[in-house]
């Protein structure tokens, strides 16, 4: 869990996001700060949100919210929220036990980039994965830039840390999950079975996946490409596998 009671790190930003967290209901939103003159449906909406869940909301001048926005796109609006719960691996596993499905994971080794974080966490949710695993070190963590880009996802995919994604692979492996990473010197991705409990690894957005979990995964499986670069941004790259597995998975 991310500590700490500073405003400035303890925030969500955007109208749908600040919405999405109304109604999860999960977390606590201790306080909407709203630009003085806005009265749209969303506003509106977030309004009578708010008054459900007795949230203290003020109306304050756009130079207020620009000097507390840490991504500089608030939308007329900021909360401010109780800290973001990581999650466990267990506790992911069990999700899917709940459900009666085959585990559906992503892991991400060392994913710096929050934005792309974010949008991965939003495909994990559409996809019907059970969770996502992220590193604690040299990675990006659960910030407002990562919630903002999850368009509200983050209130509802769990999230787990670990130390060591390698040792966490292995882990798994013995409760019968297999593990396939991307990368553009794999077999392509449709010549690979991958239905059944499956972890999709993802890499850094420069290294890739790094040599030592590769090695732990069990298929590692290319995106045909037909352009003139050789790469795809890391959450691109994730949605079209995660929607491979899915489909496979019918």
């Amino acid at each position: 869990m991310r500590t700490g009671s500073n405003e400035s790190t303890n925030r969500l930003e955007g109208r749908n996001a600040v919405l999405e967290a109304l109604r999860a209901g999960g977390r606590s939103v201790k306080k909407i700060y709203i630009q003085i003159g806005f009265s749209g449906g969303s506003i509106q909406t977030i309004l009578r949100e708010a008054k459900q869940h007795d949230t203290m909301v003020s109306f304050v001048t756009k130079e207020r919210l620009n000097q507390i926005s840490e991504t500089e796109k608030h939308q007329g609006i900021i909360a401010i929220v109780a800290s973001y719960e990581y999650t466990s691996v267990e506790k992911i596993l069990a999700r899917a036990e709940e459900k009666g499905e085959a585990p559906f994971l992503f892991l991400l080794d060392g994913l710096e980039d929050p934005h792309n974080l974010g949008a991965i966490i939003r495909t994990a949710n559409q996809a019907g994965t059970h969770g996502v695993i992220i590193t604690k070190h040299r990675a990006s963590g659960l910030t407002a830039t990562v919630a903002k880009a999850s368009a509200g996802a983050i209130n509802y995919t769990p999230v787990a840390q670990v130390t060591n994604l390698a040792n966490t692979i292995e882990q798994l492996k013995k409760k019968g999950i297999w593990f396939v990473c991307a990368d553009m010197l794999g077999t392509r991705m449709y010549d690979l079975d991958l239905r059944g409990p499956v972890g999709l690894v993802i890499g850094n957005e420069g290294q890739g996946v790094s040599r030592l979990v590769k090695e732990k995964c069990d298929f590692i499986a290319s995106i045909p490409m037909k352009g003139d670069i050789d790469s795809l941004n890391a959450s691109v790259a994730t949605g079209i596998l995660a929607y491979e597995i899915l489909r496979q998975r019918g």
